[in-house]
C-alpha cells in the first residue's frame, strides 16, 4: 500500500532454496518412489553403521569429556554476555526451560518401552539373572538419555551462546565456527553449506520425533477404542496436528504456546507422580538409587562398547539403539543448541555446562526409573503382562503399563496422548522458527510465510518417512543426516576452544598489567612515604642556625648532615634566615 514502508527481505537465498528444495524433493520421492527410497535408505543405513558406527561412539565420548573439561576448567568464569551482566532468567526458571527442551516426545514414547526392551532382549553379550538384566537395562537407558546427548548440546549451544551474547553475532550456526574459519569464509559459501546442513539436521530430527509421536497417538486411540491403528490413521494424524501447528505459527500465539508448554510440563509431572504413587513407590525409589550407581560404575565401559565381538547381531542392535540415538541427538543439536544458547545470556561457562548436563540428567533418570522400572517390576511379577505377541511393542507399552496400575487406565492414556500432541505442536512450531532463522541469515524475527513453509514441510517429512518404512525409516533418517553435521560439531568444539582460550589469555594479560601497575603505585607510595617520614625525622633534629656563623661556613652539624645525605638549604640572603629555620631569636 502506498505510504507504508515495505519490509526489507531477510531471506538468504543460498540457504533457503537449496535446503527447502532438496527436502521437498525427498518428500515427493518418499510418496511417489517409495520402494526405491526405502531400498536406498536401508543400504545407506547398513553402510553407515558398518563404516561409521565406531566414529559415532568415539565422537560422542569425546564430546562428553570435552564438555566436562570446559565446565571445570579455567574458562568457567567467562560470562556469556557482557561482563557482570545478570542472567536473563532466574536459576529455577532456567532449569525448568532446560528440562522442557529437546526430548519431550521421546521421553513419553520410550519411557516404558526402552528399559523393558533391554530387559526382555538384552544387548548381545549381556547376561546374568533377572536382577542383573534389570540393572543393565536401566543403565543402558541412562547412557542413551543422560550425559551423552546433553554433552552434544553443550558443544553447539556454548559455541552459539558465546557467538551471540559475547560477540554480538547473528543467531546462526555458521557464526559458531567463526573462530575456526574466519569472518570471510563464514559469510561466504562455506557458511551457507553449514546452515544448510543445520537445516537438514533440524528438519529430519524434528520429523523423527513427530513420526514417533504419531505412532504412539495412534496406538493410544486404538487402546481407547476410538480408531483402528494403521498407516491411514497415522497420515491423518500428521495432517491434522501439522495443521494445528501451522495455525499456531500463523496466529503468533507466543504466550499461548508458552502457556501450553508450561501446562504440558505440569501434566507430565502429574503423570509421573501418579505412576510413582499408584505403583510400587518404595521399590522405585530404591531402584532409582541402585540403577544410578550401576550407571556410574559402568558408564566408561558402556560408552566405548561397539559390540565388535558380537558380529551381525551386534551391528543390528547398535543400529537400532545406540547409533540411532547418537544420530538423533546430533540431528537435534542445531535446534536444541540454539534454544539453550538464547536462554543462557548472562550465565557463566561453568553454569551453562553444569546446568545443561546435570539438570536434564536428573530429570530423565527419574522419569525412566519410574516408568521403565514399573514396567520391569510388573513383567517380573507377572511374566507376559507387558508383552504383545511375546515381544515388547514400543507403541503400546505405556498404555499396557497404565492398565496394570490401580485406578489407572483410560484417564492416564488420555493424558499421555495430550502430552504427545502438545509436544508435537510446540516442537513443530519451535523447530520451524529455528529453521527459518537459519534460512534468513540469523534474523530473529523471520517472515510468517516461510515459518509456515517449514512447519508444513516438517510434517511432510514425517509422513514420507512413515510411508517409506515406519520406525526403521525414522531411525535411518537420523543416522544419515547426523553424519555430515557431525563435522560441524567438531568445528564448533574447536572454535569454542580457540575463542575461550584466546579470551582467557587476553584477560590474563590485562590482569597482569593491572597488577604490575598497582604494585608499582603501591611500592612508589610506600617508598615515597618512607623517605618523607625519614627526612622529616632527620630535619626535625637539626639545631637552629647560629647568627654568628651567618657570613661564615655552615655549622658542623649542618655539614655533617649534608654529608650524610640530608639536604642543607642555604639561608635566604634577603631576610637573614636559613630556608625553613627561624633565626629571629
Amino acid at each position: 500500500m502506498k505510504g507504508m514502508a515495505r519490509r526489507r527481505s531477510t531471506l538468504a537465498p543460498a540457504v533457503f532454496y537449496p535446503a527447502g528444495g532438496l527436502i521437498l524433493l525427498f518428500v515427493l520421492l518418499g510418496f511417489f518412489a517409495t520402494d526405491a527410497v526405502a531400498e536406498v535408505m536401508s543400504t545407506l543405513q547398513a553402510k553407515t553403521v558398518n563404516g561409521f558406527g565406531w566414529y559415532y561412539v568415539v565422537l560422542v565420548a569425546a564430546f562428553v569429556i570435552f564438555a566436562v573439561y570446559l565446565g571445570v576448567s579455567r574458562f568457567g568464569e567467562i560470562t556469556l554476555g557482557p561482563d557482570d551482566e545478570a542472567p536473563d532468567f532466574k536459576l529455577p526458571v532456567w532449569f525448568a526451560m532446560l528440562f522442557a527442551t529437546g526430548m519431550g516426545i521421546g521421553l513419553v514414547y520410550y519411557g516404558v518401552a526402552e528399559p523393558l526392551s533391554h530387559f526382555e532382549n538384552p544387548k548381545p553379550g549381556v547376561g546374568g539373572d533377572e536382577p542383573q538384566l534389570a540393572e543393565a537395562a536401566m543403565g543402558q537407558t541412562y547412557l542413551h538419555w543422560g550425559f551423552h546427548p546433553w554433552a552434544i548440546y553443550v558443544i553447539i549451544g556454548l559455541a552459539l551462546a558465546y557467538s551471540i551474547h559475547r560477540k554480538g553475532r547473528p543467531a546462526s550456526i555458521r557464526w559458531a565456527l567463526e573462530p575456526l574459519l574466519g569472518e570471510r569464509r563464514v559469510r561466504g559459501w562455506l557458511g551457507n553449506v553449514i546452515d544448510v546442513l543445520a537445516i537438514f539436521g533440524t528438519v529430519f530430527g524434528v520429523a523423527t520425533s513427530l513420526g514417533l509421536g504419531v505412532q504412539q497417538i495412534a496406538a493410544g486411540l486404538d487402546y481407547l477404542d476410538v480408531a483402528s491403528p494403521g498407516l491411514a490413521l497415522q497420515m491423518g494424524l500428521i495432517a491434522g496436528i501439522t495443521a494445528v501447528a501451522a495455525l499456531s505459527v500463523a496466529s503468533g500465539l507466543e504466550k499461548g504456546i508458552k502457556w501450553l508448554s508450561n501446562a504440558n510440563m505440569m501434566l507430565a509431572g502429574l503423570l509421573l507422580v501418579a505412576v510413582l504413587v499408584m505403583g510400587s513407590s518404595l521399590f522405585l525409589m530404591r531402584e532409582w538409587v541402585q540403577s544410578i550407581g550401576y550407571y556410574f560404575q559402568n558408564v566408561m565401559m558402556m560408552t566405548f562398547d561397539t559390540l565388535a565381538f558380537q558380529g551381525d547381531a551386534g551391528l543390528e542392535w547398535e543400529s537400532g539403539w545406540t547409533i540411532f540415538y547418537w544420530g538423533w541427538w546430533i540431528s537435534w543439536a542445531p535446534f536444541v543448541g540454539l534454544f539453550i544458547a538464547r536462554i543462557s545470556r548472562g550465565r557463566t561457562v561453568r553454569e551453562f555446562v553444569m546446568g545443561t548436563l546435570l539438570v536434564p540428567m536428573l530429570v530423565t533418570t527419574v522419569w525412566f526409573s519410574v516408568f521403565g522400572g514399573s514396567a520391569i517390576h510388573q513383567e517380573r511379577n507377572e511374566p507376559g503382562s507387558m508383552l504383545a505377541d511375546g515381544a515388547v511393542n514400543t507403541d503400546t507399552a505405556m498404555f499396557q503399563l497404565f492398565e496394570t496400575l490401580p485406578g489407572g487406565g483410560a484417564w492416564m492414556a488420555v493424558a499421555a496422548i495430550v502430552l504427545v500432541v502438545v509436544f508435537f505442536v510446540t516442537s513443530s512450531d519451535s523447530g520451524s522458527f529455528v529453521v527459518d532463522m537459519l534460512a534468513n541469515g540469523g534474523e530473529q524475527n523471520p517472515p510468517l510465510w516461510s515459518r509456515l513453509f517449514w512447519a508444513i514441510l516438517e510434517g511432510g517429512v514425517a509422513a514420507a518417512l512413515l510411508y517409506a518404512g515406519g520406525l526403521s525409516a525414522l531411525q535411518t533418517a537420523s543416522i544419515l543426516t547426523a553424519l555430515p553435521f557431525s563435522l560441524v560439531l567438531i568445528g564448533a568444539a574447536i572454535s569454542i576452544w580457540k575463542a575461550l582460550d584466546g579470551e582467557y589469555k587476553e584477560i590474563t594479560r590485562v590482569e597482569r598489567r593491572l597488577r604490575r601497575r598497582e604494585l608499582t603505585e603501591e611500592v612508589t607510595e610506600h617508598v615515597t612515604g618512607h623517605v618523607t617520614e625519614h627526612f622529616a625525622e632527620l630535619t626535625g633534629q637539626l639545631p637552629a642556625v647560629d647568627d654568628s656563623n651567618r657570613d661564615g661556613a655552615a655549622p658542623a652539624a649542618a655539614r655533617s648532615g649534608r654529608r650524610a645525605g640530608v639536604p642543607w638549604r642555604r639561608r635566604d640572603a634577603g631576610n637573614g634566615r636559613g630556608s625553613g629555620q627561624d633565626t629571629s631569636g
